[in-house]
This record gives C-alpha cells, sequence and structure tokens, in this order.
C-alpha cells in the first residue's frame, strides 16, 4: 500500500492510514525525548507561580505588575502558538524542535539572571515564543514517528498523561527549588530538561521533509498577537490609570478592532492562521468558549490562592504546592470520568454546564477565607470542588473542540483549542490582578495602610474580589454551554486526530 499523503497544518496533523515505511526503530527513545520537552513546557505554566512571591520580594515589582510574570509567558505562547506549527511545516520539524529547545533554554536562563522586573517578564515572553516553536513541532513529530495506530494511541496517551500531570509536577517541584535552593531555580531548572532532550533529539530525530508550499500567515499573527496584548495591556492599565482613563479603553478598542479586522483577515488569508470554518459547528464553538473561560478561571486561582497561603497564610513554597495537589487530583478523576463514562453516555449539553456551575460554587466558596481559615475544612474542600468542575469542563471541551473537524484542519483545531486556554489565562490573570488591586486601594482608602492588620484584611477583600468574578465567568460559561451545546451524544470518528493539551 503507498504511503497516505499528509497536509501538514499549523500544529500536527494524524497519518488516518499506517505508513508503508518502517517506524523509526528507536521510536520509544524519541518518545520519552519529546515528553521531556513537553513536561518542561507544560511545567512553566506553575512552577513560576509558587516561586512569584519570593520573586516579587527579591525584584521588589508591585502586586499591579506582578500579573505580567505569568501572562507574558501564556500571552506569547498562545498568540504564536498557531504561526509556530507553519514555520515547523517550512523549515522542518526536526530543526524547529531543536531550535525552540535551545531558544526556550537560553530565555530560561535570561529570566534565571534576571536583576529587574523587566528583564524577567522579557525572559518570560521570550519562553512563550521558543514554546510556540517547540510544542507544535513535538506534537507533529510523534505523529510521524508513531504511524501504526495502536502504537500511536499509546503514544498519545503517555503524551497526555505527561500534559495532565506537568501542572501538579510544576507545583511540587516550583515549591522544593524555591524553599532550599532560590526562585530563580524554577527557571534554571528548565536549562537540565532542555539540554537532555536536545541531546537526544540531535541522535534519534530524523530530518523530516520541508513543506514548501507551507505559507506564513504574517499579518494574521500581527493581527491577532496585537490585539491580545492592547486587551491584556488595557486590562492591566486600568489597575494604575482607572477604569476612567481614556489611555484603558483606548487599548481595550484598539485590541477589539484588531482582532475584528484578524477575524475578517482569516476570510480573505490564503492560508489562514484560523481558518474559520473550524468555529462554525455548534459544538466546537461552545467548546473552544468553555476552554477560554475555563482557562481564565484556572489561571486566576493558582495567581491569587498561591499569595493567599504564602502571604496570609504563612504557608512555605512546598506546603503551598502540597495544597494544590487535591484540586489536581479532583481535575483529572473528573476528566477521566467525563471522557470515558459521562459523554459518551449522556452528552456534553448537561455535563459541560455541571462542570460550570462546580467550579462557580467552589470559587463562591473561596470568598469565605480569612486570616484563620484551616486547611482540611476551608480550603481543600472549595478546591476539590473547583477541581472536579474544571474537570468535567475541560476534558470534554478540548476533545469535542476537534470532533468532526476535516482532516486538513485537524492539526489547526488542536492548535486553536490549546491557544483559547493560554489566551484565556492572559485575559483572566489581567482582569482580575486589576479588580484586586481595585479593592484593595477601595478597601485602603481612609485607613492606615502602615497597620499589618488593615494591610492583611486589604489583601482579603482583594482574594475575594478576584474569586467573586471568576464565579461570575464560570456562571457565564454555564449558560453560554447550555444554549450553544446540541442535545445528545455527539458522535464519535475512531480515525480523529487526538487533541493535546500542550
Amino acid at each position: 500500500m503507498p504511503r497516505t499523503p499528509v497536509n501538514t497544518t499549523d500544529a500536527a496533523t494524524v497519518s488516518v492510514l499506517p505508513s508503508a515505511e518502517p517506524p523509526p526503530r528507536h521510536r520509544w527513545w524519541i518518545l520519552v525525548v519529546i515528553g521531556v520537552a513537553q513536561l518542561m513546557v507544560v511545567l512553566d505554566a506553575t512552577i513560576v507561580n509558587i516561586a512569584l512571591p519570593s520573586a516579587q520580594k527579591d525584584l521588589g515589582f508591585s502586586d499591579g505588575d506582578r500579573q505580567w510574570v505569568v501572562t507574558a509567558y501564556a500571552l506569547a505562547f498562545g498568540s504564536l502558538l498557531l504561526l509556530g506549527g507553519r514555520i515547523a511545516d517550512l523549515f522542518g520539524r526536526k530543526m524547529t524542535f531543536l531550535v525552540g529547545l535551545v531558544g526556550f533554554a537560553g530565555a530560561s536562563a535570561v529570566g534565571g539572571a534576571a536583576g529587574s522586573f523587566e528583564m524577567l517578564v522579557v525572559a518570560r515572553a521570550a519562553q512563550g515564543v521558543f514554546a510556540a516553536l517547540l510544542a507544535p513541532a513535538a506534537l507533529s513529530l510523534l505523529t510521524t514517528t508513531f504511524t501504526e495506530a495502536r502504537e500511536r494511541a499509546k503514544a498519545f496517551g503517555v503524551y497526555g498523561a505527561i500534559a495532565g500531570a506537568g501542572g501538579a509536577i510544576g507545583l511540587l517541584l516550583g515549591g522544593v527549588l524555591t524553599e532550599y535552593l532560590d526562585w530563580r531555580w524554577t527557571l534554571y531548572v528548565n536549562l537540565v530538561f532542555a539540554a537532555i532532550a536536545f541531546v537526544g533529539g540531535a541522535l534519534l530525530l530524523q530530518r523530516t521533509t520541508r513543506d514548501t508550499s507551507a505559507t506564513l500567515d504574517i499579518p494574521g499573527a500581527v493581527l491577532v498577537g496585537g490585539g491580545l496584548f492592547c486587551l491584556v495591556y488595557g486590562f492591566s492599565n486600568a489597575e494604575s490609570h482607572d477604569w476612567s482613563s481614556p489611555q484603558t479603553w483606548v487599548f481595550l478598542l484598539a485590541g477589539a478592532v484588531l482582532l475584528a479586522v484578524f477575524t475578517w483577515w482569516q476570510t480573505r488569508a490564503a492560508h489562514p492562521l484560523l481558518p474559520l470554518r473550524v468555529l462554525r459547528d455548534r459544538n466546537r464553538g461552545a467548546s473552544f468558549i468553555s476552554v477560554l473561560i475555563t482557562g481564565a478561571g484556572m489561571f486566576g486561582v493558582f495567581l491569587f490562592l498561591t499569595y493567599y497561603l504564602q502571604q496570609s497564610l504563612g504557608y512555605t513554597p512546598i506546603k503551598t504546592g502540597l495544597a494544590f495537589l487535591p484540586m489536581v487530583a479532583g481535575l483529572m478523576l473528573a476528566s477521566t470520568l467525563a471522557t470515558t463514562v459521562l459523554i459518551p453516555r449522556i452528552g456534553p449539553k448537561t455535563i459541560v454546564p455541571l462542570g460550570m456551575g462546580l467550579a462557580a460554587a467552589g470559587m463562591v466558596w473561596l470568598t469565605a477565607l480569612d486570616l484563620n481559615s484551616s486547611y482540611a475544612t476551608d480550603i481543600m474542600p472549595p478546591l476539590i470542588v473547583a477541581g472536579l468542575g474544571l474537570g468535567l469542563v475541560m476534558a470534554p471541551a478540548m476533545s469535542l473542540a476537534t470532533a468532526g473537524v476535516a482532516a486538513e484542519d485537524s492539526g489547526v483545531a488542536s492548535a486553536a483549542v490549546n491557544t483559547m486556554q493560554q489566551v484565556g489565562g492572559s485575559l483572566g490573570t489581567a482582569l482580575f490582578n486589576t479588580l484586586f488591586s481595585s479593592a484593595v486601594a477601595n478597601y485602603l482608602d481612609g485607613k492606615n495602610p502602615a497597620d499589618p492588620a488593615v494591610q492583611a484584611q486589604a489583601g482579603l477583600e482583594g482574594y475575594s474580589t478576584a474569586y467573586w468574578w471568576s464565579a461570575v465567568f464560570f456562571a457565564a460559561g454555564l449558560v453560554i454551554s447550555v444554549v450553544l451545546y446540541r442535545r445528545g451524544v455527539p458522535a464519535h470518528d475512531p480515525d480523529a486526530a487526538p487533541v493535546v493539551h500542550m
């Protein structure tokens, strides 16, 4: 049987039929190499969060600025991910993979050595840029290395497990490195991962055929990247210049205009970053919105709860990382249950809104936390509820976001759903941090800010405000998912390309 041609898209496509060519002899070692690279990328979504209070104390940046350490990475990663897949097609997957590793390691070294807040943020943004090269190249290499259906399923299972566990590992590793070494080691540790993956990749990966027909949609990348940056900066600007500031609304309006022009351009571009036909199915559209909302809520919880645990309750970095594990366990349990049992039997119209409701309830429950809250009775229960809710939403939404797409769109759909999660995290972190800072300022108005008790209570007011707004987001997600998702069980395509969290 001749080899089936594969139309590579923005992230990676999966060969529907097995190849006649023999699979690489060292393919399982290649899986190890790709897994190490994937773990490094996923770790950086959470490992720095635990170290952020220590980094803020060391570099002396404000509460209003701290969100940029998280947002710079997620925004660069999310807005360039689709373009990164095209670059991998054009210049070859192996070359793109190795360049991504070297660049990510270099940016991590700069961030670890940062002597100022600005240097740290630039390094985090550079990490996101190279992660946008690395992640789609790794996924493409996985799909072309494992062409036999059963082996490919195993490989994607391992890859997905790394993606799911990476957040929890990041929380623990971030706590250990921050407490016993220094917050800078949460960035330096990437050099170890990158070195292992680079040596393995250089030795084991074969050069792939470059797709000379691939075209980079530079105008699309500029429009979507600029639009997202303006929105994030506009929300952040409201913290320092207030919501009534013309500068705030100029950036927000500019962001909306740029994204509107990006949408128009995608209907005109010969090789669009995001073909709009991918979004037109009701279930897929609902899934993209659901991923966006859960990304915003999840990133916000990690940021504010980290500060609450360390600054309000005096938790160590390690104890903080451990405190999040029940939430991660609930998320993974609910994800598995939703994709294997609930969605195939009930469908998303009931399950996803249920998850949104649980997540909203968990956020509302967190608003009751105070300076005397105990972990076992006050903190862990709402975290588990929120984790169960997020799991019921995230796994089905990420799966249904690619269900039923045409073969030539499977890669871009997979990349786009991951983009939505990163973009949601960027926008949510910026907005919630601004709302937090405004609530703190309002509470301190007319009070003595030098009083530690007043400062502590002001922090609680800020955290509570962020949780309430997060609950509002999830409540809106509940309504949207009820309206948009179709009734019934979605049709299953056994040949569909798997979606993987990047």
